[in-house]
């Protein structure tokens, strides 16, 4: 079951509770599901009881209580327990991380993304300043994978060079500005130095990676190959996800979904990527630091997904192939939505 299965399945119990007269409120559109957080357990967490307490006039934990008769007979939900205030937290069966791992390779790229257009036609206003004008090209690819519409109002002419060098289009954003259902003016803390002499991708990362209210640094260290270098372990991770296939290949096996003992913190973080895609339009850095910790987390998955000697590939090592390719997938994609390539070769 994938985190957006898991919402309907919420969502369900919460109509089923309302038909049955227990809850008395309007059934939201989607229920939010996370990692748990600390003092939680299972593999997913939802504050759906909190979200819907005050129109209930019940307590969170009844309310929770109330969710919690129905999601226990659910297909593929194995315990509910109800923690803190009145967090849900769902444990499933074992074919979740496997299920999840087939929709990302199923989805590829695209996985988080929205289906059509939100309704929502957004206004983007900016100084003509490097920093802003990059950190205003990444929220409209992030929101644009959200379904928005996006256009980009310049205050003064940018820079030529930003275009071809950075890769912002610069093209659409002179004029009057349109109606729009939500106007957005974005002005991060400048760039203290010019970025331009670190190329494109190493230069993005500088200017987004940290949240809009520190100080970015301009300095050759985002060019360093090393692991002190967080572009550079983004950039690693998915290299080697992508020499893993390759060598399996080599080998006579392909990537299966199937359970993967170990691997939870990893499977989670993937789980949560439509989430941070959803959360984090307005902030770039969010997403960055997502994917700097997909790429720590399946590290270590690394050293177990092909087989040893003369070992034959087992169901194990073509579950860990997939899990693996699915964390590349995620990085390149989340890569690309900052507009920074992820090369299958360092």
């Amino acid at each position: 079951m994938t985190p957006v299965e898991l919402s309907r399945t919420v969502l369900h119990a919460v109509r089923r509770a309302v038909d049955e007269g227990e809850l008395s409120v309007t059934v939201p559109e989607r229920a939010v599901v996370t990692p748990p957080g600390p003092g939680g357990c299972g593999d997913y967490a939802t504050n759906i009881a909190l979200q819907l307490a005050g129109a209930a006039g019940q307590p969170p934990r009844r309310v929770a209580e109330i969710l919690r008769a129905r999601l226990l007979h659910e297909d593929r939900v194995t315990d509910v327990v109800v923690t803190g205030p009145g967090f849900l937290n769902l444990s499933l069966e074992s074919t979740a991380s496997a299920d999840l791992v087939e929709e990302i390779l199923s989805r590829g790229r695209r996985y988080g993304h929205a289906v059509g257009f939100s309704g929502n036609i957004v206004q983007l206003r900016c100084p003509a300043e490097v920093r802003a004008v990059v950190v205003a090209d990444a929220i409209g690819r992030v929101r644009r994978s959200q379904g928005d519409f996006v256009r980009v109002h310049y205050d003064g002419p940018p820079a030529p060079e930003w275009e071809p060098v950075l890769g912002v289009d610069i093209g659409d954003s002179r004029g009057p500005r349109a109606l729009a259902d939500v106007d957005l003016t974005v002005r991060p803390v400048p760039a203290p130095a010019d970025p331009l002499p670190l190329g494109r991708d190493a230069a993005r990362w500088a200017l987004l990676y940290p949240a809009a209210h520190d100080r970015p640094r301009i300095t050759p260290e985002h060019l360093v190959q090393r692991e002190t270098n967080p572009l550079f372990r983004v950039r690693y991770a998915h290299a080697r996800t992508r020499a893993l296939s390759h060598n399996a290949a080599d080998l006579g096996f392909h990537p299966e979904p199937g359970p993967v003992g170990g691997g939870d913190a990893l499977v989670a973080l993937l789980g949560d990527h439509p989430r941070v895609l959803a959360t984090a339009q307005d902030t770039p850095d969010r997403l960055a630091r997502h994917l700097l910790a997909v790429a720590d987390a399946v590290l270590p998955l690394f050293p177990a997904v092909l087989p040893l000697g003369e070992e034959k590939p087992s169901a194990a090592h073509r579950a860990r192939l997939a899990l693996a390719e699915a964390a590349g997938t995620v990085l390149a994609g989340g890569l690309s939505l900052l507009g920074i390539d992820a090369p299958d070769h360092l």
